[in-house]
């Protein structure tokens, strides 16, 4: 299956300029499911979008629909991110490293200077950003938001 997703992810790569879908994301769910309407499909869009890994590549690489450049503007957006990518955020925020950390940091709009900062204090706090094995991405995104209202480097960051 995954094999499939990513054969069919590399033939839609020449696709890019296709817009994301305001309410999933960008994303393969976006463009599978482009120009579907109702619930449903809105779902399937999400879905694929959340299990598949493939919202990561697309904003690092501007490809599925994503745009990587500029902050986030919306605090939804970034909890959807977060949501679609919560186990592998949790290890890189263990660690004080990796991908997903480095596309949050990028997402939220934080500056290359400040990256490290931002990681520092994701890694220092882990257990008051993750603070339970069933915690929400809406509350994961309010903990590292009031943890980067406290740090004089990243207080121009919070939303």
């Amino acid at each position: 299956m995954k094999k499939l997703i990513a054969v069919a992810a590399i033939s839609l790569l020449p696709f890019t300029s296709v817009m994301a879908d305001q309410d999933i994301g960008c994303g393969l769910g976006s463009m599978v499911f482009a120009g579907q309407e109702g619930k449903v499909v809105k779902v399937l869009g999400a879905t694929t979008n959340g299990t598949s890994g493939n919202q990561t590549f697309g904003i690092t690489f501007g490809t599925l629909g994503c745009d990587g450049t500029g902050p986030v503007t919306s605090s939804e957006k970034l909890a959807l991110f977060i949501d679609g990518n919560m186990d592998n955020l949790a290890r890189d925020m263990s660690k004080g490293e990796g991908e997903t950390l480095s596309t949050l940091a990028t997402v939220w709009g934080v500056a290359e200077q400040d990256q490290a900062t931002f990681n520092e204090v994701a890694q220092g706090n882990f257990s008051e950003v993750f603070t339970s094995e069933n915690v929400t991405s809406q509350a994961v995104l309010e903990n590292l938001n009031s943890l980067m209202s406290n740090n004089v480097a990243l207080a121009t960051y919070t939303l």
